[in-house]
C-alpha cells in the first residue's frame, strides 16, 4: 500500500473532480423559484443621495422588487460591523461609523450599494437597476492616503473628526528617541505599500433561501469561515436567531483574506429572500469585485533605522498612514496595528521599536486582510531599511543581517513589540538560501550581463510572520470580539470509514488530502477511507474558519486532539475485547494490542464493537466519536530567507526576474508537495505587488484601475521556475509541531524582489523606485537620475 503518512508527498485528492469539471462552486446551484439581484451601485466616490425613484424600474418585465436602504432600516436590520475595537494613544475606542447594507443618506465610494433589484432572470434585474433613477448632489472626495487625515480635508462621517478612524502606537517614544540621538548611523526611508484588489478566480456571490413554513434561512456563499458568518448575520446584524440560520460554503475559488468578511451583498440577499418568500442569487461580475470586493495593502510610511559604529541595530522608529477606505470591514482595524506593528522586529534583536499608525477614512473601496494581512507591509518596511543600510556601512547585506540575527539558542525570545518567537534557526536558513541561489556565483553573472547592456541586482528577504491569531485570552483583551480557537470531530462508522468534521474550510489549500493524511497516519487508518466535512454549519462543529495560514497550526492540531479521545476510548473497547485492563493496551500503526504479547485488534473492529451492544463495557457510551477544540497557547512563527535576482533593461524599464529562491522553516511538514505549492503561489502575489499590480483612484475617488486592461495581474512568463527548499524547527506550542506555510511567498517576496531591482538601479545612480516598479516608473528613474548626474 503506497505511503499516505505525514511527510509524503501525496497527490491532491481533490484536483480530479476539479480538473474534470466536477466541482461545486456558488454559481452552480440553483433552487426552486429562484430570483435574481442586480445591486445599483453609486458612480460618485461622495455624494448626498437626494432621491430614488423607483417607478421605471418596477415596469421592467420581469423585475419582482426594487428596495432600498430605508426598507432595510425600517426592518431593524443592522448594519455591517468590524469585530477588532482599536483603542487609540489615549485609551479611546476607533471611530466607528455606521455601514448600512444598502446606503441611506449618502454614498461614500465607487460601487457603495445604492439599490438592489430583484428579477425573474438576471437580464431583468441588471435592466431594472439600470431603470433606477438617483439623483445625487456631489461632494468633494478624500483620496490621498497621506493627505486624508490634514485639515481641510472633505470628511467622510461626522463620527470621524478628520477622517481619522484612530491614532495608535506601539513601543516607548522616548526611550526610541534617545537611542536614535547616540546612534553612529541612520538610514530613513519613505515609501508606499500599494493598494492591491484580490481578484480570486471564482467572483463573491450568495444564494440565500427562506422557508416561510419554519423561519429558516439557508445562507450558500463563498465564505473562508461560514461559522463566523452566520455569527454575525445573527448575533450582530439581526438577520435571525443564529439557529434558523444554516450557512454552506462549498467549493470556494480562492479567498486571499477577501471572503473572509461579512459584505453587504449577502445580507442584502439574506433580508430580500424573507421580503418577497423566494430565493435570491447574486453573483458578482468582475467588474463589481473591483469595486466591491474589500482591497489590501495601501500604507504610506516614514521608517527609521538606527545602528551603533559595527551596523548592531539599535532602534526602529516607523510612522504608518494606514488607509481603510470608506468604511471598517470586518477585520480592518487590526491589520495596520496588531497583525502589521508587532512583527516589526523581524528576525533581528533590535532592542528598541516605535510605531505609530493613523487609520484614515477615504472615499474608496474599504481596505481589510489580504494574504498576508500587515505581515507582508511590516516585512517590507523592516528588510528595505536593512537593505538600504547595509549598502550606507558598506556592509554585505547578508552579513549585515547576520549580526542582528536572533540566535538559534536564544528561543522562545520577546521581542520590544509584544511577540514572543517560540523557535526557529534564521541563520542557516539563511546560509541554505545562500547556497540555494548560488550567491557567491552572483559577481560572475552581474558581470557578463553588464557586457550585454543590462542592470543586474540581488535582493534578500529574511521575513517572520505570525500564523494563527492566538491565544483567545490576550486576543480579547487588545479588542478581538471572537475566540480563535478551532473544533474538530473525528467519526467512525461501524464499517470503519472516518468523517473528520472540521469548522476550518479549503479554498485551495488541500485539505482534503492533508487533513486526510494527519488522521491516517495517527490512527493507521486507509487514507481512502477518510473523508473530510467542511464548509456546512448544520454539519460542522463551531469553528473560526480559514485565514492567518491557521488551518493546519490550529485546526489540525484540533484534529490531533480529537485522534487522541478516539485512541483513549478505543482502549477501553479493546481491553473489552481482549479482556485486558486499558492500561495495558498500546497503539500503534492502527491496531490495539495488548503490551507484551501477540493478542491485538485492529482500529475497525473496535469501531464496529463500539457500535454493538455488550461488546464495549457497560459503564462506556456507545458510539466512536469524539470531538475536541484546540485554543493555541501563541502564535506560530515561520520564518525564512528568499533571495531574488534580477535583470534591468536601462532602455526600456523592464524588469525580469530571473533566479528566486527561498529556503522557509515551516515546522513539521504534512505534504511537501502542498507546501512548496503554496509557497509559489504567495511568491507570484508577491511577485505582482513588487513589479506589476496597484490600484490606482483619480482625484475624484474613481477607479483608474478597475479592469484588466488597467490592473496588470501577474501571469508565467513573469516568473522564472523557482528553487524552493524548507528547513525543519519544530514549533513545541502544537502537537504537530506545524507552522503556517499558505502567506510566506506573498510577505517575503515584494521586499526581495524590490531589494533585487535597487541593488540593480544603484550602479546608474537610483535611490528610489516604489511599487510596483513598473517599467515606465524604472525607466523614468534611470533618466531622472541620468539628468541630475549630467548637472
Amino acid at each position: 500500500m503506497t505511503d499516505m503518512s505525514i511527510g509524503r508527498a501525496v497527490k491532491r485528492t481533490e484536483d480530479l473532480r476539479f480538473i474534470t469539471g466536477k466541482g461545486h462552486y456558488l454559481d452552480d446551484f440553483s433552487r426552486p423559484h429562484q430570483t435574481y439581484a442586480a445591486f445599483v451601485r453609486s458612480p460618485h466616490a461622495h455624494a448626498e443621495i437626494k432621491k430614488i425613484n423607483k417607478t421605471k424600474a418596477l415596469k421592467v418585465p420581469g423585475v419582482v422588487a426594487v428596495l432600498t436602504g430605508d426598507e432595510l432600516a425600517a426592518d431593524k436590520i443592522g448594519t455591517l460591523i468590524c469585530g477588532w475595537v482599536i483603542k487609540g494613544k489615549d485609551g479611546s475606542p476607533h471611530k466607528a461609523p455606521p455601514h448600512p447594507a444598502l446606503a441611506t443618506k449618502k454614498v461614500r465610494y465607487v460601487g457603495d450599494h445604492v439599490a438592489v433589484v430583484i428579477g425573474e432572470t438576471l437580464d431583468a434585474a441588471k435592466d431594472g437597476a439600470e431603470a433606477v433613477e438617483v439623483e445625487y448632489r456631489t461632494l468633494p472626495a478624500a483620496v490621498d492616503t497621506a493627505s486624508a487625515h490634514k485639515p481641510g480635508q472633505p470628511q467622510l462621517h461626522a463620527e470621524a473628526p478628520n477622517n481619522l478612524c484612530y491614532d495608535w502606537e506601539i513601543g516607548d517614544r522616548a526611550k526610541v528617541d534617545a537611542a536614535f540621538s547616540g546612534a553612529a548611523h541612520a538610514v530613513k526611508l519613505q515609501f508606499v505599500n500599494n493598494r492591491l484588489v484580490p481578484n480570486a478566480i471564482e467572483p463573491r456571490a450568495a444564494l440565500a433561501d427562506y422557508d416561510t413554513g419554519s423561519g429558516e434561512f439557508t445562507l450558500y456563499t463563498t465564505s473562508q469561515n461560514p461559522h463566523v458568518a452566520r455569527l454575525v448575520l445573527s448575533a450582530f446584524i439581526g438577520i435571525a436567531p443564529e439557529h434558523k440560520l444554516r450557512v454552506i460554503a462549498p467549493d470556494v475559488g480562492g479567498g486571499f483574506g477577501s471572503k473572509i468578511f461579512i459584505y453587504a451583498e449577502e445580507t442584502v440577499a439574506l433580508w430580500a429572500a424573507r421580503k418577497i418568500g423566494r430565493p435570491v442569487k447574486w453573483t458578482a461580475e468582475r467588474s463589481e469585485s473591483f469595486v466591491s470586493d474589500a482591497h489590501g495593502r495601501d500604507h504610506v510610511t516614514t521608517a527609521e533605522l538606527a545602528t551603533d559604529k559595527d551596523g548592531k541595530f539599535l532602534a526602529m522608529r516607523v510612522n504608518t498612514v494606514a488607509n481603510l477606505g470608506a468604511y471598517l470591514s470586518t477585520f480592518a482595524s487590526a491589520v495596520p496595528t496588531y497583525l502589521y506593528a508587532t512583527l516589526l522586529a523581524g528576525q533581528y534583536k533590535t532592542p528598541l521599536i516605535y510605531c505609530d499608525v493613523q487609520g484614515v477614512f477615504t472615499n474608496t473601496t474599504p481596505v481589510d486582510a489580504y494574504r498576508g494581512a500587515g505581515r507582508p507591509e511590516a516585512t517590507y518596511v523592516v528588510e528595505r531599511l536593512v537593505e538600504e543600510m547595509a549598502a550606507k556601512l558598506k556592509i554585505a547585506p547578508d552579513e549585515l543581517r547576520r549580526r542582528n540575527f536572533v540566535q538559534a539558542n536564544e528561543f522562545p525570545y520577546t521581542t520590544p513589540v509584544i511577540h514572543q518567537y517560540d523557535c526557529g534557526d534564521f541563520q542557516r536558513a539563511q546560509r541554505e538560501a545562500l547556497r540555494v541561489a548560488d550567491v557567491a556565483g552572483f559577481a560572475q553573472r552581474k558581470a557578463d550581463a553588464k557586457k550585454r547592456g543590462k542592470l543586474r541586482g540581488l535582493g534578500y528577504s529574511s521575513y517572520i510572520e505570525a500564523c494563527g491569531i492566538a491565544p483567545s485570552a490576550a486576543v480579547g483583551s487588545l479588542g478581538g470580539g471572537v475566540g480563535l480557537w478551532e473544533s474538530a470531530t473525528i467519526r467512525f462508522n461501524p464499517t470503519g470509514n472516518v468523517s473528520i468534521h472540521v469548522g476550518t474550510h479549503s479554498h485551495g489549500q488541500s485539505h482534503q488530502t492533508t487533513f486526510a493524511q494527519v488522521v491516517a497516519d495517527r490512527l493507521g487508518v486507509p487514507f481512502e477511507s477518510v473523508e473530510i466535512v467542511e464548509g456546512d454549519t448544520a454539519r460542522t462543529p463551531f469553528g473560526m474558519g480559514t485565514y492567518g495560514s491557521r488551518s493546519a497550526a490550529v485546526g489540525l492540531s484540533a484534529v490531533s486532539k480529537a485522534a487522541d479521545k478516539i485512541v483513549e476510548k478505543g482502549k477501553k473497547i479493546a481491553g473489552h475485547l481482549l479482556e485486558a485492563a486499558p492500561q495495558d493496551i498500546e497503539f500503534r500503526d492502527g491496531k490495539f494490542r495488548v503490551m507484551g504479547t501477540d493478542k491485538e485488534v485492529g482500529i475497525a473492529q473496535v469501531a464496529f464493537a463500539a457500535y454493538v451492544p455488550h461488546n464495549y463495557p457497560k459503564d462506556l457510551e456507545p458510539g466512536f466519536e469524539e470531538t475536541a477544540f484546540y485554543d493555541p497557547l501563541n502564535f506560530s512563527f515561520p520564518a525564512g530567507t528568499h533571495v531574488a535576482e534580477v535583470e534591468i533593461d536601462p532602455e526600456t524599464g523592464t524588469t525580469e526576474i530571473v533566479n528566486y529562491s527561498a529556503v522557509d522553516d515551516f515546522g513539521t511538514i504534512i505534504n511537501p508537495m502542498i507546501v512548496e505549492g503554496q509557497v509559489h503561489g504567495g511568491i507570484v502575489q508577491g511577485v505582482g505587488q513588487a513589479l506589476l499590480e496597484g490600484a490606482v483612484y483619480d482625484a475624484d475617488g474613481q477607479l483608474a484601475s478597475g479592469s484588466y486592461m488597467d490592473y496588470t495581474m501577474p501571469r508565467a512568463d513573469n516568473v522564472p521556475s523557482f528553487k524552493v527548499e524548507t528547513i525543519v524547527v519544530p514549533s513545541p506550542l502544537n502537537p504537530l509541531g506545524v507552522k503556517g506555510c499558505g502567506e510566506a511567498g506573498a510577505i517575503a517576496a515584494p521586499a526581495a524582489v524590490m531589494n533585487a531591482v535597487h541593488d540593480a538601479l544603484r550602479a546608474v545612480g537610483v535611490d528610489k523606485v516604489e511599487m510596483p516598479a513598473t517599467p515606465h516608473r524604472v525607466w523614468s528613474a534611470i533618466r531622472n537620475a541620468k539628468k541630475k548626474a549630467a548637472k
